[in-house]
């Protein structure tokens, strides 16, 4: 009797021991991670933009945009439909649940870093055979009862990184979600501050025309008046004519885009144009200074590159998970439970049942499928590597070319400014000369075209400079920072929009 305790008691640490070992080699296994450390790709900046000019660079201690970069128009009017923006517009509301969407494909992904525990319950009752083989058995002609309870444990370990590197690609696509957030967010805060300034430009642009509809009126008054004197000739006063109606008719013509601009500003608020009205206001302030940074600064501050610069950290990690699929998987599974014949016994110890096992499957052949998979994600990463460098080149030239534009622009309304009032003072000798009988009216109608044509680009280039400076702003980033992505965007935190830095 002693013999077989011996035995026994010879086994059971041996049993403990060699799995204690298998479970310690699969956790010390775990530490590996296979494939590429990412490295961010390297993009050469200039050390300061060509377009620059005079401007003075952005020091650090300069006022940034901000978050609400539109405040810098100090428009209070369009300070509250920007506000709008953020609580109805229909685009902004798509990219947050797609951001939400890619939050939750992280999580569902994080999930394999556990194991997976399932139960479940069965009844049922059986009547065996009376000729079943073998002969004779046990069994033959018998009904019983079976009640089981069973538990199992599965857990594949991690030993290769590959559910590390999946949940590190995820992860980094979140991000990437989370910046396109930010981007959708700027793009629609400056296209509505582009039409609503647009659409304060053409406020101006009819104004001016109504204005000159009137002296018109009164020149028109004045050459019915000499007519009738004798004086004038029914020629001048159907030149007269000529000019107030074609300079009502572009009067009315303004209003064909101011309508389409107020209807675009209605949606990007998220109402429908017939229950929003745009309260007219002419333009005449001019553009505010922008303060413009190194151009190395613009890869932290353009949600749209820092999205691009993400997806080239998610598919360097694709790789390490492409890699991962050239070792083995190794797999922990137990079960556990009670089985029992009659309901009243299941939940007893003698009911109880366990197994507990350990595998490792590793392919030997697939026919070149592991490495066409590594191919693919390789020249996948190499995609976003070039997708992202092109985007910081894009970066670099729309702000070339709206610093340009404000530059040069600012120059232009400067030398239009003179030609203003040259053509007025022209228009206003012409006029004299008219009333004094040593000219005839067509002088005075050729200097009020030259005056007016001279007002309305004037208008048009304040109306530009204002749009270039909202895409400035927009090409900068609109004070947005890198640092506004979510860290650990699958369980903690709430995404920082760029109007909430």
């Amino acid at each position: 009797m002693k013999n077989p305790r011996k035995i026994f008691l010879l086994q059971h640490p041996w049993r403990s021991t060699s799995l204690g070992v298998l479970v310690a080699t699969v956790a010390l296994l775990g530490g590996c991670a296979v494939g590429p450390k990412y490295h961010p790709p390297v993009v050469q900046a200039p050390p300061a933009y060509k377009e620059m000019g005079d401007w003075k660079p952005a020091q650090p201690n300069d006022q940034n945009l901000g978050g609400e970069w539109w405040k810098i128009f100090q428009d209070p009017q369009l300070d509250a439909l920007e506000d709008q923006v953020n609580v109805s517009n229909q685009n902004l509301k798509a990219a947050e649940a797609q951001f939400t969407q890619a939050r939750a494909t992280l999580r569902y992904y994080r999930a394999d870093y556990y194991p997976t525990v399932t139960v479940g319950a069965s009844a049922a009752r059986t009547r065996e055979s009376a000729h079943r083989p073998p002969p004779s058995s046990i069994f033959d002609g018998i009904t019983y009862n079976d009640f089981l309870l069973p538990f199992d444990f599965s857990y594949q370990a991690d030993v290769w990184g590959r559910v590390r590197k999946n949940v590190e690609s995820y992860r980094e696509q979140a991000q990437a979600s989370a910046a396109d957030l930010a981007t959708v967010n700027l793009s629609m805060h400056a296209d509505l501050a582009l039409d609503y300034l647009q659409a304060r430009s053409l406020d101006a642009e009819e104004q001016l025309l109504n204005s000159t509809v009137k002296q018109y009126e009164q020149a028109l008054q004045l050459n019915e008046t000499l007519f009738q004197g004798g004086v004038g000739s029914d020629v001048e006063v159907e030149q007269a004519k000529t000019q107030l109606q074609t300079t009502r008719a572009q009067a009315i013509d303004v209003g064909v885009l101011r309508a389409q601009y107020e209807h675009a500003v209605a949606i990007l608020i998220g109402k429908p144009p017939a229950e929003f009205s745009l309260p007219p206001l002419p333009l005449t302030t001019p553009p505010p200074h922008v303060p413009v940074s190194v151009p190395s600064e613009l890869l932290e501050r353009r949600p749209d590159i820092a999205a691009a610069e993400r997806r080239v950290a998610s598919a360097n990690a694709q790789i390490g998970v492409a890699k991962a699929a050239y070792y083995p998987v190794i797999s922990l599974g137990a079960t556990g439970g009670f089985e029992s014949s009659a309901i009243s016994t299941l939940i007893n110890g003698p009911s109880g049942l366990w197994s507990i096992g350990l595998s490792a499957v590793g392919t030997i052949f697939d026919g070149g499928r592991r490495h066409a998979v590594t191919d693919q994600v390789r020249a996948g990463y190499d995609y976003q590597v070039a997708a992202y460098r092109q985007d910081v080149l894009t970066g670099f030239q729309q702000v070339e070319d709206n610093l340009a534009a404000v530059r040069i622009l600012e120059n232009e309304a400067n030398i239009q400014d003179q030609a203003v009032v040259a053509a007025q003072n022209s228009l206003n000798l012409s006029v004299t000369r008219y009333k004094g009988g040593v000219t005839s009216y067509l002088e005075v109608i050729t200097a009020q075209s030259a005056a007016l044509s001279d007002e309305v680009t004037a208008v048009n280039i304040l109306g530009r400079r204002m749009a270039n400076t909202v895409l400035l702003i927009q090409a900068l980033g609109g004070g947005w920072d890198r640092s506004s992505l979510p860290q650990r965007p699958e369980c903690c935190g709430k995404l920082i929009s760029s109007n909430t830095n």
